[in-house]
C-alpha cells in the first residue's frame, strides 16, 4: 500500500511538472479588413498586427470589397476557434448576418471604422464599435474651405458670391460617406458662405475612379469649379492628378482639394503645395483601440477598455458600460502637417 501511494505522488508530481511547463494558450482573434489596398486601413491593419505580435494567435483577410466572401471568412474564423472577432465591414447594412453568426457561437465582435446602424448595434451586449465621428471630419473640411474662401477673395472665380463645388464620395451606402458629404457643406454655408454643387458623384474611395471622375467633372464644367471636396485622401489625390493634367498647380492656376484621412501621401501633397487641407483619421489610435477591445474580449477581462480612448454611449458620453470608442479627428493644414509626418 504504500508503494503504491509512493507511486501515485510521483506521478502527480510529473504531471503537475508538466502542466507548469505546458505554453498557455494564445488567445485567437480573427480580423477581416474590406480590402488591403485602401491606404488608410492599411495602416489601420499594421498596427493592429504590430500590438497583436508574440501575444495572440492572429488571423488577418482580404475580404476584397466582398461581402459574401468576408461572411465566408468569419465562418473560418469561428470554425477555427476565435475567440473575438474584429471586423472592418464590407456593408455596414450587412452587420446582422455576421452577428448572427458571432452570437451564435458567443463569440464577442469588435466592428471598426465602418459604423453599422446604432439599431443593429444594440441588437446585442456583445457588439463593440471603434471608429470616429463623421459628422466631424464633414465639419473639420468645411471649416478648413471657409478660412481659404475668406482670406482669399480671388476664389470666388466668377465673383458672383458663391462657392462653386464638385464632391468626390465614397461608397454611398457607408455612414462615413454620407455624414462627411452632408457636414462640410453644412459648415460652409453655416459660416454665411452660399453653396452651389456643380457635380457630384462616387469614386468608392478609390484613387484611379477618383482621377476619372474629376476629369469629367472639369470637362463638364470648365472654368467653374472653385473648390473639390473629397471624402478621403485616396480621392483627394486621384482628383489632383486630374487637376494636374489640366495644367493646375503650375504658376497661378490653383484649385482648392480637401479631403479626409491624412495619409502619408496626403501629407506629402500638403507639403507640395498641390492639398489645401485633410483632416486626421488616426490609424494607429484606431488600430490599437481594436486591438485592445478584441485583445480584452478574447481573454476574457473583466473590464473592456483601452488606453486610446473611453468607451462611450451611442451619442459619444463617456460610459463605461457603453460600446463604442469615439477617436477624435484633427484638422491639419499647410500650418501645422509637419506635426504628423512620421
Amino acid at each position: 500500500m504504500k508503494k503504491l501511494l509512493m507511486v501515485l505522488v510521483a506521478l502527480a508530481l510529473v504531471f503537475a511538472i508538466a502542466g507548469c511547463n505546458k505554453a498557455p494558450v494564445k488567445p485567437k482573434i480573427g480580423v477581416a479588413i474590406y480590402k488591403f489596398d485602401d491606404t488608410f486601413m492599411s495602416y489601420v491593419r499594421n498596427q493592429i498586427e504590430a500590438a497583436a505580435k508574440d501575444k495572440i494567435e492572429l488571423s488577418v483577410q482580404d475580404s476584397q470589397y466582398d461581402q459574401p466572401k468576408q461572411n465566408d471568412q468569419v465562418d473560418q474564423f469561428l470554425t477555427q476557434g476565435a475567440t473575438a472577432l474584429a471586423i472592418n465591414l464590407v456593408d455596414p447594412s450587412a452587420v446582422s448576418v455576421i452577428m448572427d453568426k458571432a452570437k451564435a457561437k458567443k463569440i464577442p465582435l469588435v466592428l471598426f471604422n465602418r459604423e453599422p446602424d446604432a439599431a443593429d448595434m444594440a441588437k446585442w451586449d456583445k457588439v463593440y464599435y471603434v471608429g470616429a465621428k463623421a459628422q466631424q471630419s464633414g465639419t473639420m473640411q468645411g471649416e478648413i474651405v471657409v478660412a481659404y474662401w475668406k482670406a482669399h477673395p480671388e476664389a470666388d472665380l466668377n465673383k458672383d458670391g458663391k462657392l462653386q463645388y464638385v464632391m468626390l464620395m465614397g461608397d454611398p451606402s457607408n455612414t462615413d460617406a454620407k455624414f462627411r458629404t452632408e457636414f462640410s457643406i453644412k459648415a460652409v454655408e453655416d459660416a454665411g458662405i452660399k453653396t452651389e454643387k456643380l457635380a457630384e458623384d462616387t469614386a468608392m474611395w478609390d484613387r484611379v475612379k477618383a482621377q476619372e471622375k474629376m476629369a469629367a467633372f472639369l470637362t463638364a464644367n470648365k472654368g467653374k469649379i472653385e473648390v473639390v471636396f473629397a471624402n478621403n485622401d485616396d480621392m483627394g489625390l486621384g482628383a489632383i492628378e486630374a487637376l494636374k493634367a489640366a495644367g493646375y498647380f503650375k504658376g497661378k492656376k490653383y484649385m482648392p482639394v480637401v479631403s479626409v484621412d491624412a495619409t502619408p501621401p496626403a501629407l506629402d501633397a500638403l507639403e507640395q503645395g498641390t492639398l489645401l487641407g485633410t483632416v486626421l483619421n488616426d490609424a494607429v489610435k484606431q488600430g490599437q483601440a481594436t486591438y485592445d477591445l478584441a485583445f480584452a474580449l478574447a481573454t476574457g477581462a473583466k473590464e473592456i477598455k483601452s488606453d486610446v480612448a473611453p468607451l462611450a454611449k451611442a451619442d459619444g458620453t463617456v460610459d463605461p458600460t457603453g460600446k463604442y470608442i469615439w477617436v477624435p479627428y484633427v484638422k491639419v493644414t499647410k500650418e501645422n502637417y509637419k506635426d504628423f509626418k512620421k
